[in-house]
């Protein structure tokens, strides 16, 4: 008799919902000065989130910058998602008479991060305000304003310079966001909305292009995680904001 085959499991890692593998980020584009008005903009689509990203510039400082003597300029973001960017329309903040507490934490964190992207002494006494609205969101939209953020705040410096009111470049290095997560036992790289509802453990990664970590969120979702999980999702992590760091220059220069 001959011997019969034997299976052996493969060694080839499912693909994910959308095809992708576990390192693999979802495609990414940007559509600069897509908001005319703007000092400058920009639309990220990353996979089927899409944001806008808009920065104005107003010619003063916040009152608590002049009454505590703190010299050079601001950065404030403000985060929403409008009604339709969701299968169920979301109520509009306005209608409700308050900032709900998930767009009150991405929008601080927003700022947070692209201040680290500027020189506040370099930029005189200005605010610049730095405008993230989700148009669809297919998970990863804090991630994502991060990322178009700071290419339309590098379009609006842009401005700035070659207008004459900056002398010097403030910009101090770039900045991008990407999600993490551990999903069915698997470090996943940029979760799309089906993967983050069912991840065991979510994490938001902010870093420069330096390697210098700005903000690091994760949580266990009803679940917890190891030392040597927290590491490979780190790698993970870090390995995908060096790809949008180059993807952000590539924006940056076609201006």
């Amino acid at each position: 008799m001959q011997n019969e085959p034997v299976s052996t499991p493969s060694l080839i890692a499912p693909a994910r919902a959308d095809g992708r593998q576990a390192s693999q980020l979802r495609p990414i584009t940007f559509q600069n000065h897509i908001a005319p008005y703007a000092a400058g903009s920009t639309l990220i689509s990353w996979g089927n989130t899409r944001v806008i990203c808009g920065v104005t510039i107003e010619e003063n400082v916040p009152r608590w910058m002049k009454e505590q003597g703190v010299t050079g300029g601001w950065i404030t973001a403000e985060y929403s998602m409008l009604p339709y960017s969701t299968l169920q329309r979301k109520q509009r903040d306005i209608s409700k008479g308050k900032l709900d507490g998930r767009s009150s934490e991405i929008q601080r964190l927003i700022g947070r991060s692209i201040r680290a992207a500027i020189d506040l002494e370099k930029i005189g006494t200005r605010t610049i305000c730095v405008d993230c609205d989700v148009l669809q969101a297919d998970g990863g939209t804090r991630t994502a304003a991060i990322t178009g953020a700071r290419v339309a705040l590098a379009l609006a410096v842009k401005r700035l310079i070659s207008s004459g009111k900056l002398a010097a470049d403030p910009m101090l290095s770039g900045v991008a966001a990407v999600s993490v997560g551990m999903v069915a036992g698997r470090a996943l790289l940029d979760l799309c909305y089906t993967e983050d509802v069912a991840a065991a453990v979510d994490l938001n990664l902010v870093m420069n292009a330096r390697g210098e970590f700005i903000e690091i969120q994760g949580t266990g979702e009803e679940s917890t995680f190891t030392e040597n999980e927290l590491a490979e999702l780190l790698a993970l992590g870090k390995a995908g904001v060096r790809e949008l760091l180059a993807a952000q220059a590539a924006a940056i220069q076609q201006g």
